[in-house]
């Protein structure tokens, strides 16, 4: 393992290792007791799910209590805008447009961090312990201000990070934060799952049909993620060798799961927006609305399931240009074998991967719901849902492989600096 290699991990878990220590340091002026006990009560509701997510750091209440979820908000308000917009698409086709786009997103962040950071502020105002006191130490208008800004600083300082990771580090560096965030709270959920069978909650054979399904989840995804459709392409190149052309073969892979982990993140952000502005208010229509988007009932489940299959197809979109790889080859003298180039190789290359979309969304939107909705039906801790198991899964080995291609360009320099 080269040096470089070694540095670029030891970054990414040295500022994967500052995001949980930022789990731990609270807002002023609250009460860390009285929020602890709150969320007790509120373990498989959207508070729990939002939890999960933040690493247990709305548990907390820490300054990065709302996550990276305003962050990916934001990019996908900007990702449909883009879509909508030639303007804003060109934008990012450009370098320097890029620079502008990626500033708006930040704008738009501090803005939804804003909301959101008030929303919850204000909702604590009604929120005391068992014993009644109250969760806030000093009085409300100090501390939506002190809770807006030291949670807008807690955002910012979540996206810097995932930007270094992402320059400087192995991965992409939002995701990994979110990985980070969801694998901290496992040894708790596996305690919680300990005690539980130790006291009679939990039998011996529903443990048992919780690690045979969540082996069966991951071996679905690593199944379905290391799967990909290869098509032939051949390579008029013409080498002397005995006057005769001789035809290089190639294939360009098309994976099944176009998308990656984007829509399952996506539709996590677009669910827990609303979700924390609702479960905030005391009103009683409100909170009516916020049990019926309550996770693990039906509605959210179908949800879920629609807003990841949008996904899936809307970022595959964006991520497979067949133009360009229609293009490229061309440039290059390949063609697909009985596709003529140009505009038929366009249409081909666009038929296989809205096909193998279809296939990659219905897997995504299925393996969000259908395990969470077992575990569910089970009793345990969601922390075993299909959708923390999709994000884990789907992170690291995406990680694996970047590090595995940054192994083999490091031989290649080898090879190369030795004249081989």
């Amino acid at each position: 393992m080269s040096k470089s290699l070694v540095n670029k991990i030891l970054i990414t878990i040295g500022f994967l290792f500052l995001y949980r220590m930022l789990a731990y340091v609270p807002v002023p002026g609250v009460d860390a007791s009285v929020i602890a006990s709150f969320f007790d009560q509120h373990q498989n509701d959207a508070l729990g799910l939002f939890n999960m997510f933040s690493g247990n750091a709305v548990q907390r209440l820490s300054i990065i209590s709302l996550g990276i979820m305003p962050y990916i908000t934001a990019s996908i308000i900007m990702e449909l805008l883009a879509a909508t917009f030639p303007t804003l698409a060109q934008m990012k086709k450009e370098r320097d447009g890029m620079v502008k786009y990626m500033q708006i997103i930040r704008y738009a962040t501090i803005v939804i961090t804003l909301v959101q950071a008030v929303g919850v502020s204000v909702g604590l105002q009604s929120l005391s312990g068992p014993n009644g006191a109250s969760a806030i130490l000093v009085d409300h208008t100090t501390f939506v201000t002190l809770a807006a800004i030291s949670m807008l600083a807690g955002t910012m300082l979540l996206m810097w990070i995932g930007e270094q990771i992402t320059q400087n580090g192995i991965g992409n560096g939002i995701s990994l934060i979110i990985f980070a965030g969801i694998v901290s709270a496992i040894p708790s959920a596996i305690g919680k799952t300990v005690t539980m069978l130790n006291t009679g909650a939990m039998s011996f054979f529903t443990l048992i049909a919780i690690i045979a399904l969540i082996v069966v989840t991951v071996g679905i995804i690593i199944y379905v993620e290391l799967g990909e459709r290869r098509i032939p392409v051949t390579y008029a190149k013409k080498t002397i060798m005995q006057n005769q052309n001789k035809r290089v073969m190639n294939y360009i892979p098309i994976k099944v799961n176009l998308s990656g982990v984007i829509p399952v993140i996506f539709a996590s952000a677009i669910l827990m927006f609303p979700m924390t502005l609702l479960s905030s208010s005391t009103n009683p229509v409100v909170q009516r609305i916020a049990d019926i988007l309550h996770p693990g009932g039906y509605v959210f489940n179908l949800l879920d399931f629609v807003l990841v299959v949008f996904f899936a197809f809307f970022y595959a979109s964006i991520t497979f240009n067949a133009k360009d790889i229609a293009e490229n080859l061309k440039r290059q003298g390949g063609f697909i074998p009985g596709i003529r180039t140009g505009e038929a190789t366009v249409k081909f290359l666009n038929e296989v991967a809205s096909r193998l979309t279809v296939t990659g969304a219905l897997y995504l939107g299925l393996v969000a719901v259908v395990p969470f909705m077992i575990i569910k039906g089970l009793g345990v801790p969601f922390f075993f849902g299909g959708t923390a198991v999709l994000i884990v899964v789907q992170v690291a080995l995406d990680t694996m492989r970047k590090i595995e291609a940054q192994i083999y360009m490091s031989k290649y320099e080898t090879l190369s600096a030795v004249g081989l």
